[in-house]
């Protein structure tokens, strides 16, 4: 999925001024898996500003295409994206957030899917943007909305990347089936230790540690260590119980 996901992606820059921003642009890419690169453009670049920001990304720049206009850099593209934070009756009036594109893009029917992002200075003009079908926005705080090139395309990469996997890295949380399981049986142990003395009691508890563990969000191995508490504290009392009665037939 990873790969025939990212596969469809292009990122491209329009008019971008500084060759060592591309190479910025080209590293972001190639640690989110993205691999295509296509330049509007009519300036050339040095190469040296671009291979020391992109160090072993390079490639990403080596096998770019370069277009001398939007038009037709985008002509077979499916689907194509601007990168801005500015909106308008001339701009779009709504935009997706970056996790929002990458859900979207998910389910996106197959083609290539272009996301264009606009120069350093200024970003992409309004007849640059109508050209696109949608528009992608990064939330930043009032204090300095502006965010670098290469920073606004990591940032963009990093949520089309997660969207890629077949799951998402990090913990995942047991679902609800498996608490009311664990709680059964946890309360089973406590039941089997004489810890109630009425039913309602039973029903209480295992409602309050089904409730708890659902808000904690535990993993399926946290949970297990969990149920070992439980498990434990039953053999200990029987063997105690059996220890204890031992000893007394012992003295008599």
């Amino acid at each position: 999925m990873e790969e025939s996901y990212l596969n469809r992606i292009e990122i491209i820059l329009v008019d971008t001024q500084d060759g060592a921003n591309i190479g910025s642009v080209c590293r972001a890419m190639k640690t989110m898996g993205l691999t295509h690169l296509t330049l509007v453009t009519e300036r050339t670049y040095d190469e040296n500003r671009v291979s020391t920001l992109a160090l072993h990304a390079k490639d990403i720049y080596q096998e770019r295409k370069e277009f001398r206009t939007l038009s037709d850099a985008i002509k077979d593209s499916a689907f194509t994206i601007g990168a801005t934070r500015r909106r308008g009756k001339l701009r779009k009036m709504s935009a997706y957030s970056p996790s929002q594109l990458a859900d979207k893009l998910a389910s996106f029917p197959e083609g290539k899917i272009s996301i264009v992002f606009g120069r350093e200075a200024d970003g992409l003009r309004d007849d640059e943007v109508n050209m696109l079908s949608a528009i992608v926005t990064i939330p930043t705080s009032p204090l300095f909305p502006s965010l670098n090139l290469s920073q606004a395309v990591q940032i963009i990469a990093y949520e089309l990347f997660l969207a890629s996997r077949p799951y998402k890295d990090g913990m995942v949380s047991v679902n609800h089936e498996r608490i009311m399981k664990a709680g059964e049986e946890m309360v089973s142990h406590l039941d089997n230790i004489s810890y109630f003395k009425w039913d309602e009691e039973k029903k209480w508890t295992a409602q309050l540690l089904e409730d708890i563990i659902e808000r904690a969000g535990l993993s399926e191995s946290e949970l297990q260590r969990f149920e070992k508490i439980f498990r434990k504290m039953e053999k200990i009392k029987i063997y105690k119980d059996g220890h204890e009665q031992g000893g007394n037939d012992e003295e008599v």
